[in-house]
């Protein structure tokens, strides 16, 4: 059964007390900037560190949830029970040979976009505005304009619940639409491997100025939210249909479906998770009305 001082005090013992946080405000770890308070915050500086962390707090049966940016991600406004690890900055590195760059999964996905493109290599240009973390972008194969993680992933490195490590290869992750097997088997993705391809870096650097253009003008990046909200539905974009809906500027306290890109939510000030998850069911409820399609959230829900 979870104890949590009894929780607080091993972690003591397996990690510095600075990476350790006690009732911590997830909203300071979201891009929605919203969430009530996690029992217990751990940013593991290594893997073996993490791979001790995950294994004790197994041996404990003590709640687990795992996240990375915080990009994706909507936490309840009463927090999350248990542990929740941070995969961030402590695991953030990219180790270059030729074409190929090993990156920790803390890593923000952006910046390795531009570390490629200094380095002259090309495939890595859909990601520059991406928020996420790497292992985030694996864990849900990311993608934006013309690609995705999917085309440039070899391999991914990841540690189970008892801390065992694991190396998959890229036809062994059943990276999809927004997904892969990480999504079901629970494991915790430390590193991540992509191949990239020798290119022109002053025309690497013109199309990510293209994508970043066309980022700026057509999201809502002045308000904080958690990127596009629903999946894309087959045959459709989510956007196209909210908007057709006449959906655009609705509000639920202070959330928002974005009068520039219906295909986001956003957090206009003092929004709760409860106002987002309101307007979310409205949306749904609003489409299916008018077009017959359901719409799927894309953002990870977690937490009461």
């Amino acid at each position: 059964m979870y104890d949590k001082q009894k929780t607080i005090d091993v972690l003591k013992s397996l990690i510095d007390e600075k990476n350790l946080m006690i009732d911590e405000p997830m909203k300071s770890h979201t891009t929605f900037r919203i969430g009530g308070p996690a029992d217990i915050f751990v940013m593991p500086s290594s893997v073996d560190e993490l791979s001790n962390v995950i294994a004790s707090l197994s041996s404990m049966d003590a709640p687990v949830t795992v996240v990375g940016n915080g990009s994706n991600l909507l936490v309840g406004d009463h927090g999350v029970r248990g542990v929740v690890i941070g995969i961030g900055s402590t695991l953030s590195y990219i180790r270059q040979d030729e074409n190929t760059l090993t990156v920790g999964a803390g890593t923000i996905l952006g910046a390795l976009s531009k570390y490629a493109a200094e380095h002259s290599l090309t495939g890595l240009e859909f990601a520059v505005g991406i928020p996420g973390s790497v292992g985030g972008a694996a864990f849900m194969n990311a993608g934006a304009y013309d690609g995705e993680m999917k085309n440039v992933i070899t391999r991914v490195s990841s540690i189970d619940r008892s801390g065992k490590i694991h190396k998959y290869s890229a036809d062994e992750i059943g990276l999809g639409y927004r997904r892969s097997i990480f999504q079901s088997n629970g494991e915790i993705i430390t590193e991540v491997t992509v191949e990239l391809k020798a290119g022109d870096a002053s025309l690497i650097k013109e199309k990510m100025a293209e994508f970043t253009k066309r980022r700026t003008t057509k999201q809502p990046l002045e308000y904080p939210s958690a990127g596009s909200t629903f999946k894309r539905p087959k045959g459709y974009f989510a956007g196209t249909l909210i908007d057709e809906t006449g959906l655009k500027g609705l509000s639920v306290g202070g959330a928002q479906v974005s009068t520039k890109h219906a295909g986001f939510i956003v957090n206009t000030g003092g929004a709760t998770a409860a106002d987002v998850l309101a307007l979310i069911e409205e949306v749904k409820r609003r489409v299916m009305e008018k077009h017959g399609v359901a719409l799927e959230p894309e953002v990870r829900i977690i937490g009461e």
